[in-house]
């Protein structure tokens, strides 16, 4: 932002014609319309909420967008990304968004960090922004925008999405809690699917993205009131917002009376997954690949074991024939029963594809040599094999 007492420009004719419903709102006028052009926002993602997140804010004039995301456009993004078109499938993200946004509004600024956010990087890119916007799916990137934020003063804009629901807030450690405070501890290691493995409502990341970015510009404008201290819930199938109160913890180890957490730290280590370089790389099958290799077993002109690692209740509920059963959390003491398979194929399954990923990983450590994930699970094989298995 302007530094205090500087002079500030005036705006210019076609700034007055591009922002003039700005202008026109006494909350916001032209002093308002100043300090947008006048911020920085950084942008943590450039996907589900970074897309309509780049637009918004390129639109309200804010002055300097920046984006760090270092992933390539997927066609599978184009249900809900709206920065991204058929033909950019294969370029990287945060190039195609800085061509959009500046041709949206020539007066903003765009840095891009085609770089993946880790603890080495992420104090040194934050301290050049007001405001620090999370628009990730994963809770290594949550903690550690979380703690560099706290840790430089910085306000975080949260906002979370999943199949037909989504949630948002402000942290802001200055003003109240703060990322930890709602959440001290990650879930485990595959308890909570992603989008992929869950699937997402395509127009809901615009709704969530749109309250992050409405909050963003009350925070530069000083507009409003922000989320801080509130969480605000949204169901899309019910058309329902809910808001619950939220209260700093005074035993936060980043932003309570006494942290113990004044340095970044290892964030895929505290949620519980292998240091990244370290993980094995998992191959894929489609449900119908999986259907026309289980053809090819019946004719005998295949060979390989189906390994289902749900729970026993799911098992019962809704299976494939052939496989047999190892929930997840019994696998790395149940490996024997396996032991004649580790040079033979290993096809793992389970609900929608997460269990199943951590648990090749586990057999892929254990010397296991041939071993693919069933994509999207049981319900993947529902949806386009074989309507009559039961979903859940």
């Amino acid at each position: 932002m302007n530094p205090q007492g500087a002079a500030r420009p005036p705006l210019r004719p076609e700034q007055f014609d591009r922002y003039r419903r700005h202008l026109t709102l006494p909350e916001m006028g032209l002093e308002g319309q100043r300090k947008l052009l006048e911020s920085s926002v950084l942008l943590i993602g450039a996907g589900g909420l970074g897309s309509p997140l780049a637009f918004y804010l390129a639109a309200a004039g804010v002055g300097r967008i920046g984006l760090v995301d270092d992933d390539v456009v997927d066609a599978s993004n184009l249900q809900r990304q709206i920065l991204y078109r058929t033909e950019d499938v294969g370029r990287p993200k945060v190039e195609v968004a800085r061509e959009r946004v500046q041709a949206l509004n020539p007066d903003v600024e765009v840095d891009v960090h085609a770089t993946r956010l880790s603890s080495d990087n992420a104090l040194e890119i934050f301290a050049d922004y007001d405001v620090v916007i999370d628009g990730t799916d994963n809770f290594p990137t949550r903690y550690l925008s979380n703690d560099a934020c706290v840790l430089l003063g910085k306000p975080n804009v949260y906002g979370s999405i999943f199949r037909f629901e989504g949630q948002a807030s402000v942290f802001d450690a200055t003003r109240g809690p703060c990322y930890r405070c709602l959440f001290p501890e990650p879930p485990p290691p595959g308890a909570v699917p992603s989008c992929a493995e869950g699937g997402v409502l395509g127009v809901l990341p615009g709704i969530i993205a749109t309250i992050q970015a409405t909050e963003a510009i009350k925070l530069i404008t000083g507009a409003g009131s922000p989320l801080a201290g509130r969480l605000l819930l949204y169901d899309a199938l019910r058309m329902e917002f809910n808001e619950f109160q939220l209260k700093k913890d005074p035993a936060c180890p980043v932003c309570g009376e006494h942290p113990t957490i004044r340095e970044l730290i290892d964030y895929e280590g505290f949620c519980g997954l292998p240091p990244r370089g370290d993980e094995p790389e998992v191959r894929v099958i489609s449900a119908t690949a999986l259907a026309e290799r289980l053809a090819r077993k019946q004719a005998g002109d295949d060979d390989f074991l189906l390994l289902d690692v749900r729970n026993q209740d799911e098992f019962e509920r809704a299976r494939l024939e052939g496989s047999i059963l190892i929930p997840v959390d019994e696998l790395p003491e149940r490996l024997d029963e396996l032991a004649g398979h580790r040079e033979s194929p290993l096809i793992v399954m389970c609900h929608l594809g997460g269990r199943s990923e951590r648990a090749c990983k586990t057999l892929l450590a254990a010397g296991f040599r041939d071993v693919t994930n069933l994509e999207g699970g049981i319900e993947a094989w529902s949806l386009t094999v074989d309507a009559n298995v039961e979903r859940y």
